[in-house]
């Protein structure tokens, strides 16, 4: 059986955090926290748009959308980028720190096999038995 890529690719999580806040942490298997920014940038946008913005036949079409963008105070305007943004830089953070934990744990399971070694035959050896399974010597308790 193949083994399930662990890393994430880091630059498809900030390009789906772009795309829309949040969108990168479901990549990267976050959740509560997709949630959290999905919230917050709703929170925001539906606190932000006036009354005024929002058509009143509810339909919904480019020129309405465009009309609602326009009406969007600068203010509003500068919150829904900034939390963005900061979604952004929060889908790049999880992803390098899930990267780096992946990479350590490989390091980490090749240094266990590597470090028992016969030394009989210099074969690698079982670390589940006292001797080697290649030659059959005992292996010293130190683990060589």
């Amino acid at each position: 059986m193949g083994r399930q890529r662990s890393e994430k690719r880091t630059w498809l999580a900030v390009a789906l955090a772009l795309l829309y806040p949040g969108a990168g942490h479901l990549y990267l298997r976050k959740g509560f926290r997709a949630l959290l920014w999905f919230g917050l940038v709703f929170a925001t946008t539906a606190l932000s748009v006036p009354n005024s913005a929002i058509p009143e036949s509810g339909e919904i079409s480019v020129e309405a959308i465009l009309a609602a963008s326009r009406a969007l105070p600068t203010a509003a305007s500068v919150a829904i980028l900034v939390l963005s943004v900061l979604s952004t830089i929060d889908a790049y953070r999880l992803a390098r720190r899930r990267n780096r934990r992946a990479a350590s744990a490989v390091t980490a399971e090749e240094d266990d096999t590597s470090e028992r070694q016969c030394p009989h035959c210099g074969r690698e050896a079982d670390s589940e038995f006292d001797f080697c399974q290649w030659c059959g010597e005992p292996l010293d308790a130190d683990g060589s």
